[in-house]
């Protein structure tokens, strides 16, 4: 299989490890190119595969500037009955994943945590089932849940197998998982929220800005991207990812703050708020958690801070940046099925993404 990886990032980067660690001699790959946003490289398929110690250097030093059309074309050239093609996407680009539908009419399969095209615009979405269905080519998108766990794998076998979602509840955010397993713990008392944000941006668990991670909306489009896995009537349509009923944790006088030191900067007038929250949870012997939820009985999907007893697996099985999901359905009741692990970082991404990868050969 031909593959050409688009994004050199954090996870792009720990892809392309991946993919050339496979021993030569066993791996069913060969990378024929590679874009960054400012360089790209296309290299004869019948030539020997870059090593992971010179990628980086032979696509800096390329002269070629990335050419999205031209790519398409080289690379539908290439398909033949004998011969796969596929584009790896590790982007968080929109302009990226509306080229999709281009990639899968020409018959390139697509491999990608972004998840722009499955929790965006609703019409793309349904583009890119029907080319992929009228092609055959395939999309895949395991890592734009959980990182590296079988969440969206798990859910469409579920789904194919006829069994029947009821709910799908979570804690899908890393981010969000380290500010509350650190801030409520049960106890009434406990570090301050504006401390504990503090201190997750500094471990680099939260975007630079970290109004972008309380604002719910990663977890909103996770939701949005399970809700159209599971493709039920009984579920809104959701137009996107902004149609998902998302109570934001952002103060509403830190609204709009620009950047990310000025927020953390007056984060702390508003500690007195989350701490009394925290207290009225310990009362109930429960505590605080941002969970994302698909209730397919009530016929919603909402993400917002929720409490749980100190005895629910979402207070005493997290850790870190752990993500956590259930499904309750028809076979997995009264018990549901759960899923725990690591919900972040590159290199469990990028494992999600090569799995992806590994299912077309």
């Amino acid at each position: 299989m031909l593959v050409a990886v688009v994004g050199v990032g954090l996870v792009g980067s720990e892809f392309i490890k991946q993919l050339l660690s496979i021993p030569a001699g066993s791996s069913p790959f060969k990378l024929v190119s590679l874009s960054s946003s400012s360089h790209t490289v296309f290299f004869d398929p019948a030539s020997a595969i870059p090593s992971v110690e010179k990628w980086k250097t032979i696509l800096s030093e390329s002269s070629e500037k990335p050419d999205y059309d031209g790519l398409t074309e080289k690379l539908s050239s290439l398909i033949n009955p004998s011969t796969k093609v596929a584009i790896v996407d590790n982007t968080s680009s929109d302009k990226i994943a509306s080229l999709y539908p281009q990639w899968l009419k020409a018959g390139i399969n697509v491999i990608t945590p972004n998840k722009k095209a499955y929790s965006g615009d609703l019409g793309l979405y349904e583009k890119i089932l029907s080319v992929s269905k009228e092609s055959g080519a395939r999309f895949l998108n395991e890592s734009t849940v959980g990182a590296g766990l079988p969440v969206i794998s798990t859910l469409k076998e579920l789904v194919a197998t006829g069994d029947k979602v009821q709910k799908i509840e979570g804690v899908f955010s890393g981010t969000m998982s380290y500010i509350f397993n650190e801030f409520s713990t049960g106890s009434p008392d406990g570090p301050s929220f504006s401390s504990v944000v503090s201190v997750a941006r500094e471990k680099g668990y939260t975007e630079p800005h970290p109004a972008d991670d309380l604002n719910g909306f990663d977890v909103a489009r996770k939701l949005t991207i399970l809700s159209r896995t599971i493709g039920s009537s009984s579920l809104p349509p959701l137009q996107s990812f902004t149609s998902v009923q998302t109570a934001s944790l952002i103060p509403p006088a830190l609204e709009g703050i620009s950047t990310g030191d000025k927020f953390l900067k007056r984060l702390p007038e508003f500690d007195a708020d989350f701490d009394r929250m925290r207290q009225d949870a310990s009362a109930e012997g429960k505590v605080l958690r941002f969970v994302g939820v698909v209730d397919g009985v009530k016929g919603e999907v909402k993400a917002g801070l929720e409490k749980y007893p100190t005895s629910h697996p979402f207070a005493t099985s997290l850790g870190g940046s752990d993500n956590i999901i259930m499904f309750h359905t028809e076979r997995y009741s009264p018990r549901p099925l759960i899923i725990q692990g690591a919900g972040a970082g590159a290199a469990v991404t990028a494992m999600g993404v090569l799995g992806d990868l590994l299912k077309l050969v």
